[in-house]
């Protein structure tokens, strides 16, 4: 193929790519009210397993559940509803990253938990499929990924609001070789998809009494997406006179997150795709690692509630899959308690994992066999909830 062939074909490749993203544009104009979980009954919590790790450390996160919501689940108001077909031998059995069957049972449920699912990766075993996560996240329209960091004794208590349906990644399996020579990619930035991520994190932190919300970009290299989402922070700001706003370049963020003196100012943080992605696994560190960190990503009709982390292959193969930290999942749960409106159940989850993960730490976990499993650590955090002191507990370690 000569180079005149070979750029009138990228041509037309950019052009159905287009037409598909303004056909998005459109539908995200077009919108739909949020669902109202008070009127839904029963309230059908989809559980997805996973790979590799997965299905242990969502094994434990489902016991706990059950046992916090044991009086709902009882009653009929909340039923956990597995889904098949997401494993990725059975992804790569269908040679989909989303499966149909997986997706019609997926949108038969409200909200989801789901364990890590395995992104196939260059050079591996896998056909080179889409992230099954990109592809969820795209067709159950979550476009918010919030995660929640906090560490009292560090002073950090952040949480960060990720356009989860755009940037590098919504086209992440689209990019294409011109030639041998010439690799393209793509990043998408629209102003609907912009403003509801940056309205979301400002009316987070207008109903919780925060008085900061900071924007993360690379503006100044990235001119022309990045400046149309600052763009539009900017604008969306003007509706919230009584929130300060600040914007911040992605490195030098990287670098406030590690600053003792400076890292305490930031609240709620509002980013694109790529940098929500890089900055939150950093700032999972200081929460004791990737492993304790759980993930929800929202949308108007689902969402969905997960670990942040992989699915770690090499802990199955190993044998050590059992001694999994499950405290991601477990986060994840409390954030999903949280969104269907069991708050004391989600107050009451968190402030154990709180005293059983950062204060207490009876049963310490390692990943091997010289620690904990993550069944001992489940039924820790369940003796610890069902303590009758266990607010007094926790706020003994809040001094």
């Amino acid at each position: 193929m000569n180079q005149i062939e070979a750029i009138e074909k990228a041509k037309d490749h950019f052009a159905k790519l287009l037409e598909a993203q303004l056909l998005r544009v459109d539908q995200m104009k077009a919108g739909e009210d949020w669902v109202d979980y008070s009127k839904l009954e029963p309230i059908i919590i989809g559980v997805v397993g996973g790979d590799g790790i997965g299905p242990y450390i969502t094994k434990e996160a489902v016991r706990v559940l059950e046992y916090v919501l044991a009086e709902e689940i009882t009653r009929g108001k909340v039923k956990l509803q597995d889904i098949p077909g997401l494993t990725i031998e059975e992804r790569a059995a269908a040679m989909k990253a989303l499966p149909e069957e997986a997706l019609l049972a997926l949108k038969k449920c409200h909200v989801i938990l789901k364990g890590p699912l395995t992104t196939p990766k260059k050079g591996d075993k896998w056909p080179n499929l889409e992230s099954a996560n990109v592809s969820m996240r795209r067709e159950l329209d979550l476009f918010a990924n919030v995660r929640p960091v906090k560490v009292p004794e560090k002073g950090i208590d952040w949480i960060f609001y990720r356009e989860n349906t755009e940037g590098e990644y919504v086209l992440g399996s689209k990019g294409f070789l011109v030639t041998d020579d010439l690799a393209v990619d793509f990043k998408i930035i629209t102003t609907p998809g912009a403003e509801r991520i940056v309205r979301l994190a400002f009316e987070y932190a207008k109903k919780n009494g925060i008085k900061r919300v900071s924007a993360v970009t690379k503006a100044n290299v990235i001119k022309t997406t990045d400046g149309k989402f600052l763009e539009t922070a900017r604008r969306v700001a003007r509706d919230y006179p009584d929130i300060q706003f600040d914007d911040w370049f992605v490195d030098i963020m990287a670098a406030k997150l590690v600053d003792e003196k400076r890292r305490k100012d930031f609240k709620v943080i509002v980013l694109p795709n790529l940098y929500g992605d890089i900055l939150t696994d950093e700032a999972a560190e200081f929460q004791g690692g990737v492993g304790t960190a759980g993930s929800a990503n929202i949308g108007k009709r689902y969402a969905m509630f997960e670990a942040i982390h992989g699915s770690a292959p090499r802990m199955v193969d190993e044998g050590r899959a059992a001694y999994a930290d499950p405290a991601s999942m477990l986060r994840a749960s409390v954030m999903l308690l949280r969104h269907i409106g069991f708050v004391e159940a989600a107050n009451r989850m968190e402030m154990a994992l709180d005293i059983c993960g950062q204060f207490e730490k009876k049963v310490v976990l390692t990943g091997r066999s010289g620690g904990a499993t993550g069944t001992q650590f489940a039924d820790y955090v369940m003796e610890t909830i069902k303590s009758p002191n266990l607010e007094s507990r926790w706020k003994s370690y809040q001094r």
